[in-house]
């Protein structure tokens, strides 16, 4: 008997749709759980691509390298989580973020610190800033205004801005195609999608990624929001 019950109370359980609070930690809330993991991912991505592209495609003047070089132990903080700090004392006498912006940002490492900027304010919880700040990069290549516009989409979550969070995160999957942050962000817009009301939207976004994304992170546990949804639509 117990056994049917719990068999029971899981089928129930598949059928629901995700509630609201399971819909924050996952659209609001997965880089708090897995912080190491994706800010590792994203910072590798910022210092490596980002590196590559200022050299390769801006101008590599004396005022910029000087700008890279100013920024290194702010960009050492920030891989350390250390947001506050990144952004005004990163220490050893180096300038923070902020101080990169404004004696640097006419150059292509000023513009990058204003991406910078924007994340540690929006880690910081200070949303306004953080959309201020982001709103203000400029983001070129493959890479980097997936990131932009996925950070928009948090912070406007974050401001209980729903629609808002949801144009930045469909702005961030059609930046670019990228198997680790395309997918990441089409799991958002489903999410919020779902959280709205959108049932069909939401399962055309898990679809995606199901299709396009299968080896990702989110490609593989994307299934069960599928099925839950399907379960709903029948």
């Amino acid at each position: 008997m117990a056994r049917r019950k719990s068999a029971v109370k899981k089928r129930k359980e598949e059928e629901t749709l995700v509630d609201i609070v399971e819909v924050r930690e996952q659209a609001q809330g997965f880089m708090d759980k897995n912080q190491n993991k994706i800010f590792g991912a994203l910072t590798l991505a910022v210092l490596l691509i980002g590196g590559i592209f200022l050299w390769n495609n801006f101008v590599k003047g004396p005022k910029n390298q000087t700008a890279m070089e100013s920024m290194q132990q702010a960009q050492v903080q920030f891989e350390r989580d250390s947001f506050a700090l990144a952004l005004q004392n990163p220490g050893g006498g180096f300038d923070g973020f902020l101080d990169i912006i404004d004696n640097y940002g006419g150059t292509s490492s000023g513009n990058l610190a204003k991406y910078y900027a924007g994340v540690c304010y929006l880690n910081l919880g200070q949303y306004e800033a953080a959309r201020d700040w982001l709103n203000k990069f400029s983001a070129s290549g493959q890479v980097m205004p997936i990131m932009k516009y996925g950070a928009l989409g948090d912070v406007h979550s974050e401001l209980n801005d729903l629609n808002a969070a949801l144009s930045n995160y469909k702005s961030a999957v059609s930046a670019g195609n990228n198997e680790l942050l395309t997918a990441y962000y089409l799991k958002k817009v489903g999410l919020l999608h779902q959280k709205m009301g959108n049932n069909s939207e939401a399962l055309a976004s898990f679809q995606q990624i199901k299709d396009k994304y299968p080896n990702s992170p989110d490609g593989q546990d994307v299934e069960k929001y599928i099925t839950r949804l399907s379960a709903v639509a029948n």
